[in-house]
């Protein structure tokens, strides 16, 4: 079983808020103590937190559920519960998570960047903060807010200096292990590599010395822009490359000629680029090397006249050495590709912006909205709506007049009023349900059915 994981779903539910205390103080010689119960603690969030320390997503293929921590209950004598501790979730760098219709999230490309996955629910708050001027004896509380879940989607896009791609078995593998520490596996068989590969490349040394990091890119064939051959889930480990080294296969068994290999490969990175749409990364104009494989297999003549018909762009860089030849067993060309790999990496990291710190992602508040469903009957939603409503017993008539108050000052009933909604309608908030009665008198149009002055005074 592969230890790579580079897609998987991840439930994160933030902790449950403790609930608020009712109490009063029964103390001799205070035989009218006043309300005193304490507030109940929040619960812990739950923060996705990209670290270059992690690999891949293999930690949540068997155990995909992540539980922050909830807050303990108030008591007596304003004594307010404890916080539940936040939790970070460790995550690969180059991480992006989505919902369940594909939507972005959040993209996390730096070590250290965080995203809140899950806040956790607020601590009700205890009797004692409901005393008032005329609320003198609050015999009600808060219950605590639960914390919020919810099913993600990440997907694990590598972040590499140097991406090689190819056709199935043209050697990327091997050259990998040539020039890097990587062992993966090789053989003499297409799509002997099943999974990315990273190895680090060291050059030079002392004040000399320079890495980069080469991600191997399993084979991809024509029409792997439409997912044919896994190409998707091949594809978008090339985006966030900074250089990309194209190998053609010149051993007389290859499956094309040079010319032909490049360009179909080319093709195939421009119709990926078109159906990113927005998220398009100009994968066709990124700088890249090209480079023929397998030299130690190739005819003579070959070798002289392979690069003929390559459309390579221009280095930035003066010594731009032209498409080489090399041979990962023999090593024949392998110090030359390094240089120019080195040449081009460096020009690319100077031209990204320096990053300052680590950045932290949090979802933008929702506020209140009202749906009408089929039976005629409205649904409040929004976390704030459900918080209106969350005390201990609306049975009692001050915790009823507290949830009313509240409920108008989140402007519920305008709300509901521009819903359609009248008197008697029945009106869901959460596991609640209430009969609508607005004192309110609302005239409510479409904007179609306005006075013609109110659009433009059309005739």
């Amino acid at each position: 079983m592969s230890n790579f994981v580079d897609e998987c779903a991840l439930n994160v539910r933030g902790g449950d808020g403790g609930a608020g205390c009712v109490s009063f103080r029964r103390e001799s010689h205070t035989p009218m103590g006043g309300p005193d119960g304490g507030d109940g603690g929040s619960g812990g969030d739950v923060w996705l937190v990209a670290d270059h320390n992690v690999a891949s997503l293999l930690a949540f293929r068997d155990h995909p559920h992540r539980r922050a921590a909830s807050g303990a209950h108030g008591s007596g004598r304003r004594r307010h519960g404890s916080s539940g501790r936040d939790l970070e979730v460790p995550v690969p760098v180059g991480t992006v998570v989505r919902d369940r219709d594909g939507v972005v999230l959040a993209d996390l490309p730096g070590h250290g960047d965080r995203w809140l996955a899950a806040s956790g629910g607020v601590g009700g708050k205890g009797n004692a903060r409901f005393l008032s001027n005329r609320r003198r004896a609050p015999a009600f509380a808060e219950q605590g807010e639960a914390g919020e879940e919810r099913w993600i989607w990440l997907d694990l896009k590598l972040l590499a200096d140097v991406a090689i791609i190819g056709f199935p078995n043209v050697g990327k593998s091997t050259l990998i292990s040539r020039i890097s520490a990587a062992r993966p596996k090789i053989g003499d068989y297409p799509f002997t590599t099943l999974e990315p590969q990273l190895g680090v490349v060291r050059l030079g040394d002392g004040a000399d010395a320079f890495e980069m990091v080469v991600a191997d890119i399993p084979g991809l064939i024509e029409g792997a822009a439409e997912g044919r051959g896994l190409g998707h889930r091949f594809l978008r480990h090339v985006e966030r490359a900074r250089v990309l080294l194209v190998l053609c296969d010149l051993s007389p068994i290859a499956a094309a000629a040079p010319a032909e290999q490049y360009r179909i490969l080319l093709d195939e990175l421009a119709r990926y680029q078109v159906q990113l749409g927005v998220e398009a990364l100009d994968l066709v104009d990124r700088p890249r090397v090209v480079a023929g494989s397998r030299a130690d297999l190739a005819d003579p003549g070959v070798l002289d006249t392979w690069a003929d018909g390559l459309e390579v762009p221009d280095s930035p860089e003066s010594q731009a050495e032209p498409p080489v030849a090399v041979s990962a067993v023999t090593g024949l060309g392998v110090d030359r590709l390094l240089g120019e790999l080195r040449r081009r990496v460096e020009s690319a990291r100077a031209e990204e912006p320096e990053r300052d710190g680590f950045v932290t992602l949090r979802p933008v508040p929702e506020g209140i909205r009202v749906v009408r469903h089929d039976d005629a009957s409205f649904e409040v939603l929004g976390r704030a709506a459900l918080r209106a409503v969350g005390l201990s017993d609306l049975t009692q008539p001050e915790a009823l007049d507290e949830a009313r108050r509240r409920l108008d000052r989140l402007g519920v009933d305008r709300a509901l009023a521009r819903a359609g909604a009248r008197n008697g309608d029945v009106v869901r908030i959460g596991d609640l349900v209430f009969t609508y009665d607005s004192i309110d008198e609302l005239d409510v149009q479409p904007f179609d059915e306005a006075p013609a002055d109110r659009r433009g005074g059309a005739s």
